[in-house]
């Protein structure tokens, strides 16, 4: 039985806790910068706290970002040395003489947000500080259940297109056979979608899909959107274990987010956890990126469309049961939504080659993947000079050394070419989807 409660208090986009980082990819030796609801931020560790300031000196408005944690752990402005500790308390000015007050004053102080660890991931509340106390930190709550029971797999990326968007897309598990067709779907797949929503107020939804996926080979699939920026599906089938497909949607600016893709696994057997084990990080993420992909053109081009339209849901036609979660998603819009960048126009469509952009998007703020991509770099240099080398002594061999030496310079040029394969993987992504590629 669907439960509908209804509750007229308007939704406020600015009172809520939002993951900007996965606490791997922070860096504590620097400070890192993030935009949050078109608000720049800056995120640094004070050597005890991840700490969360607007990246804005109050000296001359220089970004902090730009500067550098100094040798007493203070975040230490760019522009004229200005420090400011853990509290956002002004701990040095090196232009005043000795016995000075100015660094006392409010005005040489900055207000920290509130910040909070959780699953992994480093949460901002960007709201009223007096309010972060009382608001819950979205988590997941299966992983709560028995924590080390899960392997997880994570991946991010900036998006360019409003968080609802993103939200939109992944509730319809009915187009993954065909616009993930070759990467996580197939179109054989396809079947009817019988969704049902079990219950929807001011906080979200949930919904069931008896059947699941795969046409009922997997067993009956579970919903959870938490407004207005969490989702999850749950699926438990007998072949793989349980499985969590988990979406953060953090906003940027209009027309942009960042996602935080997990897809935990409670494997039967042990062997899909090992080899997940054994997968780099980085090169998980190439395979995530890609996925990610599949999606990425039309929907920022869709999301135009639909503004020109008044953003109204009525310009969809959404005849069936695997349009219900969509519907309902709209419907919370409508009925508790106010538009966080209101009165704002999208930014101008992207070209294609812009979209699937995956250096700025990603990996330079990806831990694993920019040192990757370092290390790439500097093989390919590695093998270049070696295959040189080894190339301008071939006149001097004899034939079995010469037969050796041209063997070992092929390996070379192969593993350089495959190198220049994976460098090009984490700067930008195929034209060409999966799914559209000739099958012979």
């Amino acid at each position: 039985m669907t439960t509908i409660e209804i509750d007229s208090k308007d939704f406020d986009w600015h009172e809520i806790w939002y993951p900007v980082h996965y606490l791997e990819d922070l860096s504590r030796d620097k400070p890192n910068r993030f935009k949050l609801l078109e608000r720049d931020i800056v995120i640094w560790w004070d050597g005890g706290n991840w700490r969360v300031f607007d990246d804005i000196c109050p000296h001359r408005l220089a970004l902090l970002s730009e500067g550098r944690i100094n040798s007493d752990g203070n975040l230490e402005c760019p522009y004229h040395g200005w420090s400011f500790n853990g509290t956002g308390e002004c701990i040095n000015i090196p232009q005043e003489p000795q016995g000075g007050k100015a660094k006392e004053s409010p005005r040489a102080c900055t207000s920290p947000l509130p910040t909070q660890v959780k699953q992994g991931l480093l949460f901002v509340y960007a709201g009223k500080s007096e309010n972060a106390l009382t608001a819950k930190i979205p988590i997941v709550d299966q992983l709560e259940e028995d924590p080390q029971s899960w392997t997880i797999i994570n991946t991010f990326r900036d998006l360019p297109f409003n968080s609802l968007t993103v939200l939109e897309n992944v509730l319809d598990s009915s187009h993954v056979p065909f616009t993930h067709h070759g990467t996580i779907g197939k179109r054989e797949n396809a079947a009817p979608v019988e969704l049902q929503v079990t219950q929807f107020n001011r906080d979200g939804f949930s919904g069931i899909w008896q059947e699941g996926p795969r046409k009922g080979t997997l067993g009956t699939q579970y919903t959870q959107f938490i407004a207005p920026l969490l989702m999850w599906h749950d699926l438990t089938s007998k072949q793989f274990g349980r499985t969590l497909t988990v979406v953060y949607v953090t906003p940027i600016s209009k027309g942009k987010c960042r996602i935080f893709a997990r897809f935990p696994f409670q494997f039967n057997s042990k062997i899909p956890e090992f080899f997940i084990k054994l997968t780099p990080r980085w090169y998980s993420h190439i395979n995530q990126n890609r996925i990610l992909e599949d999606d990425q053109i039309f929907l920022h081009y869709q999301e135009r469309f639909l503004d020109k339209l008044g953003a109204n849901v009525q310009a969809f036609y959404l005849p069936t049961k695997a349009d219900i979660y969509v519907s309902k998603l709209h419907q919370w819009i409508d009925q508790y939504s106010l538009d966080p960048f209101a009165g704002e126009s999208l930014p101008p469509p992207l070209e294609h080659h812009t979209l699937l952009e995956r250096y700025h998007a990603h990996t330079e703020n990806c831990h694993s993947c920019s040192r990757a991509l370092a290390n790439i770099r500097k093989s390919r240099k590695a093998l270049l000079i070696i295959g040189t080398l080894l190339w301008l002594t071939v006149e001097q061999a004899d034939y079995f050394s010469l037969l050796v030496k041209a063997i070992f310079v092929l390996l070379v040029i192969t593993i350089w070419f495959y190198l220049s394969k994976l460098e090009h993987d984490l700067i930008q992504g195929e034209e060409t989807p999966t799914r559209n590629l000739k099958v012979n």
